[in-house]
C-alpha cells in the first residue's frame, strides 16, 4: 500500500507498506550488488546507517553464488540477514553495461558471463524466476536500457520490445506468486519507462505501461550519458503520466543535488553506487560540499569529516587518521568512508522528508542545490 501523506507542488511525501516493512519516502536504496555493500559493510551496519531498503543485483547473484543456492538457503533476506525491504533489479541494465558480451533477441538476451565467459540466456520469464528464487520485496521488470544518444528508430523499437517483455514479466510473476513453495508470494513488480531523451516516446511508453496497474513505476535509461538538464526535462515530461497512487523510482541516480532536484519533480525512490564507490576512493560528501580525504591539507586535521555528522566515522575518528589509513593501505579507511557516505545519503533523505512534512522543501532545495555537489 502506497499512501501519499503530503505534497509540495510536485514533490511528494509518502509511506510505502510492504511485506518486509514500511518505507518512508522519498528514500534512497543502498546498493548491495552481490548481497553486500562494497567496503566491508554488513547488514547490521546498515541499520545504524539508517538504510531503509537495500538493492541487490539479479544478474550478479544469478552468476554467483546462484539464485538456486540462495533459494535453498531460504531466500535473500535470510541469506544476508537483512529483515527490511530489498529491491532486486532485473538484469536488464547488464543488457546495457555488458554491450560487448550480449545479443538481444525477441525472446530475451544472450550473455557471455563477465566471470568465465559461460553463455547465459535471460528473458522476462528467466528474470522473474531468478528474482522469485531470491525472494526480494520488489522485483523489477526485464527491460532494455539504451545508451544516449540513440536514434528515434532504435529507441522506438526498443520501447515496443520492453513493453512486450513487461506483459510477459507480469504473467510470469503472477504464476510464480501463486505457487505453494514460493519464498515471497507477495513479491511486488515495478515496470520501467524507457524512451531515451525523446519526450513523445517517453510519454507514449508511460501511458502504455500504466495500463498494467503494476505495484510501482520506474524511469530507466537516464544518467547514462545525457546532460543533467536533459534528465530533469524528461522527468518533468513523464511525471504527469505516472500513476499518482503508485511509488515512482528514478533508477541509478545520483548525486545529492540530482536527488533533491528529482524529488522536486515528483520522484519517490532512488539508488546509486556513487556514495559507496566514491567513498572507496576517499571522496566524501558533507553538508558544506565534497572533500577528497587524500589531500595533504588533512594530514594534521584532527576534526571529523563533517562536524555536524554522527556517523561512526565522524563520531570516533579524525580526517587525519582516516587519511593515514588510506595512505597506509588499511581497509578500515575505506570502510569508515563508506559508512560516512551512506549515512550522509540516508540522512539527506531524512532531512528531505522533514522539510516536506513541514512544508519548507522549496526553501531546503534553494539552500542546498548549489552547495552539496561543490568541491571543497
Amino acid at each position: 500500500m502506497f499512501t501519499l501523506k503530503k505534497q509540495e507542488l510536485r514533490a511528494r511525501r509518502a509511506q510505502f507498506e510492504t511485506v518486509h516493512g514500511t518505507i518512508q519516502t522519498p528514500a534512497f536504496m543502498n546498493v548491495g550488488t552481490s548481497a553486500t555493500i562494497k567496503g566491508g559493510i554488513s547488514s547490521i551496519d546498515l541499520v545504524e546507517l539508517k538504510c531503509q531498503v537495500e538493492l541487490c543485483n539479479t544478474y550478479h547473484l544469478h552468476i554467483r553464488p546462484g539464485d538456486d543456492v540462495i533459494r535453498q538457503l531460504g531466500g535473500l533476506h535470510k541469506f544476508m540477514n537483512w529483515q527490511r525491504p530489498i529491491l532486486t533489479d532485473s538484469g536488464g541494465f547488464q543488457v546495457f553495461s555488458l554491450a560487448s558480451l550480449r545479443k538481444i533477441k525477441e525472446e530475451g538476451v544472450y550473455f557471455a558471463s563477465h566471470i568465465d565467459g559461460k553463455r547465459i540466456f535471460m528473458g522476462p520469464e528467466e528474470s522473474m524466476r531468478i528474482q522469485s528464487n531470491l525472494g526480494s520485496t520488489i522485483a523489477m521488470a526485464f527491460d532494455e536500457c539504451v545508451e544516449n544518444p540513440a536514434t528515434l528508430a532504435y529507441a522506438t523499437k526498443s520501447c515496443d520490445r520492453t513493453t512486450r517483455w513487461l506483459y510477459r514479466c507480469k504473467e510470469e510473476m503472477e504464476r510464480l506468486n501463486s505457487l505453494p513453495d514460493t519464498i515471497n508470494p507477495k513479491q511486488l513488480l515495478f515496470g520501467i519507462n524507457q524512451g531515451c531523451t525523446f519526450e513523445n516516446l517517453r510519454i507514449k511508453h508511460m501511458q502504455e505501461i500504466a495500463q498494467l496497474d503494476l505495484d510501482g513505476y520506474a524511469i530507466g535509461g537516464l544518467a547514462v550519458g545525457e546532460p543533467t538538464g536533459e534528465m530533469y526535462r524528461i522527468i518533468e515530461e513523464v511525471e504527469p503520466y505516472m500513476p499518482k497512487e503508485k511509488p515512482r523510482y528514478l533508477m541509478g541516480v545520483g548525486t545529492p543535488v540530482n536527488i533533491i532536484e528529482a524529488v522536486w519533480r515528483g520522484i519517490d525512490l532512488f539508488d546509486c553506487v556513487m556514495p559507496s564507490r566514491n567513498a572507496r576512493h576517499g571522496h566524501l560528501f558533507t553538508w558544506k560540499g565534497r572533500i577528497n580525504i587524500h589531500n595533504a591539507k588533512y594530514q594534521l586535521d584532527d576534526t571529523p569529516i563533517d562536524d555536524s555528522c554522527d556517523c561512526p566515522a565522524c563520531k570516533h575518528h579524525s580526517k587525519a587518521y582516516i587519511r593515514h589509513l588510506f595512505k597506509a593501505g588499511e581497509m578500515l579507511g575505506m570502510r569508515l568512508c563508506v559508512q560516512h557516505n551512506l549515512h550522509f545519503y540516508n540522512t539527506l533523505m531524512e532531512r528531505v522528508r522533514e522539510a516536506l512534512d513541514e512544508g519548507r522543501f522549496a526553501e531546503f532545495r534553494e539552500k542546498y542545490k548549489n552547495i552539496l555537489d561543490k568541491r571543497i
